[in-house]
């Protein structure tokens, strides 16, 4: 074979559009339902859900999704990549019919659940079937047009669904993925080719079981914790039991013959270092997008869909550089485009440090577009890297891998910074609200949404409790922005330190070539 040759498939980038398309309504689908909470709830132009309810809403689907992440990108290397991700969007259409239309909120619930299988199922087999379609020299670029597209959707999606709010009624936040999944079902069945691994061994369904729990028991104590607090047994027993299960898992792939992952993986610098940092970095910017949109809507005072327009310059930065990334890797290297985005990342993050109530609107903006340009040239480079370190066969494990650690350590991260902003500010609003009766008080310490319902009632006496209430979420803002500084800079130093500088020189996976020869 000539070297100059491209292997890639000759619809390629026809392809990638009908793979871009599957994934945006997977991700829009996630930050839309965010706006519709407040219509839920209401007993009259919603469901009347409770906030508990309201709650599994989300989890529902987050909870099905990270457990069934790993399992479909297994089962797609084994099965077909276009099958999978065709019933994926089967899935995901049936499902966002059913949300649309649900009754009650159970049924709301029972039906993003189901979303949640097929999001799981779309998801992995976007980016697997990307490995196999382009020519290794320009993968790179395409999972760029890739991650610009998931940073595009999550900052769309509030823009997207407020104005569907403002014109319709809340079941229109789901009616709209229908007619862009029969699209993309047809699109895929006439573009898309059929891959798999032709030598796919028995299935490890020991394996595959250990992740699902593990994973699910994982997420859900995360979850829990960040709602309910860290202090509850259950919570911990969750946890505990989550990273058991995983810790069976690596031990059973370790001695199996027929892994699902081949756990040795994680010893090559390649393929640890790249997923270490897309945990790291997606716990420090789901965090951030978790307290600003509440600064934006309570502290600032700006509506749902004002607040998705704050946050476009961060998708718009993603959607500009991301796909300009493998060009930056090709000229300067993976550690030296890495380092330079986490290094924005971390000081667009800092700088949050400084966001206070009557702070310039466009400074947040600002922030935004700079933390966006900062993440544009870390995700691609190190989604790159851990796909190239496997073999395309194998490209469904890869995908599986890298979305499981981002979509759990993003849970991660709100859990986390949120629990940490709410005990900064319940200590910082207490005096604030000592004279309250009783219950008014604790719904004013219990969050920032809490104080402004309380004020409603309070005549007079309400601009005092809404000025410490807004300086105590900022000053709790502070704190959680300052801690997801410091894990962007802890990506920065694993970046230095083990990130390959540049991809060897010959085609073979960088996993396989290290493996081998540790054999």
């Amino acid at each position: 074979m000539e070297p100059h040759e491209n292997t890639g498939h000759p619809r390629r980038w026809a392809i990638l559009s009908v793979l871009v398309i599957s994934l945006l309504v997977v991700v829009l689908d996630n930050t839309i339902l965010n706006v519709a909470l407040r219509t839920l709830a209401d007993p009259v132009h919603g469901l009347g859900a409770t906030q508990g309810e309201l709650a599994w809403a989300i989890n529902s689907y987050t909870l099905v999704f990270a457990g069934l992440l790993f399992t479909f990108g297994v089962l797609g290397d084994r099965f077909g990549r276009r099958r999978l991700l065709t019933l994926g969007l089967a899935l995901f259409g049936l499902a966002s019919l059913l949300s649309a239309y649900a009754q009650d909120p159970m049924q709301l619930i029972a039906a993003r659940a189901l979303m949640g299988i097929g999001g799981a199922a779309i998801m992995p087999s976007t980016l697997s079937i990307i490995s196999n379609v382009f020519d290794p020299r320009e993968r790179g670029r395409a999972i760029g047009v890739w991650a610009g597209a998931v940073g595009l959707a999550v900052a769309i999606g509030p823009v997207l669904g407020g104005a569907l709010l403002e014109h319709f009624w809340w079941g229109s936040v789901f009616l709209i993925n229908v007619p862009v999944v029969a699209v993309g079902t047809v699109l895929v069945a006439v573009l898309v080719p059929e891959s798999r691994d032709p030598a796919p061994g028995r299935v490890d369904l020991i394996g595959v079981l250990l992740s699902v729990v593990g994973l699910v028991a994982l997420t859900y104590g995360i979850i829990d914790g960040g709602e309910h607090g860290f202090g509850r047994p259950q919570v911990w027993v969750a946890i505990a039991g989550g990273l058991a299960a995983l810790g069976w898992f690596v031990a059973y792939e370790r001695r199996s013959d027929h892994p699902a992952l081949d756990v040795r993986l994680f010893r090559v610098p390649r393929f640890a270092a790249p997923v270490a940092l897309v945990g790291l970095v997606f716990f420090a910017a789901m965090g951030v997008m978790f307290f600003g949109a509440f600064y934006l809507q309570l502290v600032r005072g700006y509506s749902p869909l004002q607040s998705g327009l704050l946050f476009l310059p961060c998708a718009a930065a993603q959607l500009i550089f991301a796909p300009r990334s493998a060009a930056m890797v090709r000229r300067h290297g993976g550690r030296a485009v890495a380092t330079v985005g986490l290094s924005l990342t971390a000081a667009a993050l800092g700088c949050f440090v400084f966001i206070d109530a009557d702070t310039p609107i466009w400074v947040f903006s600002a922030l935004g577009f700079v933390q966006g340009a900062g993440m544009a040239n870390i995700m691609p480079p190190a989604t790159e890297s851990i796909m190239s370190s496997l073999p395309r066969e194998k490209a469904g494990v890869g995908s599986a891998v890298s979305n499981t650690v981002r979509q759990v350590a993003g849970a991660l991260g709100v859990a986390v910074l949120g629990s940490l902003l709410s005990a900064v500010y319940r200590e910082q609003v207490a005096p604030a609200t000592a004279a309250l009766p009783a219950p008014a008080r604790e719904a004013a310490r219990e969050s920032v949404s809490g104080a402004y319902a309380v004020a409603d009632r309070l005549g007079p006496a309400a601009p005092r409790l809404l000025d410490a209430a807004n300086d105590s979420f900022v000053s709790a803002m502070h704190w959680a922005a300052g801690v997801s500084a410091v894990v962007a800079a802890l990506g920065l130093m694993i970046a230095l330190r083990w990130l390959p500088s540049r991809p060897p020189a010959d085609a073979t996976p960088a996993g396989e070539r290290e493996l081998a020869g540790t054999a």
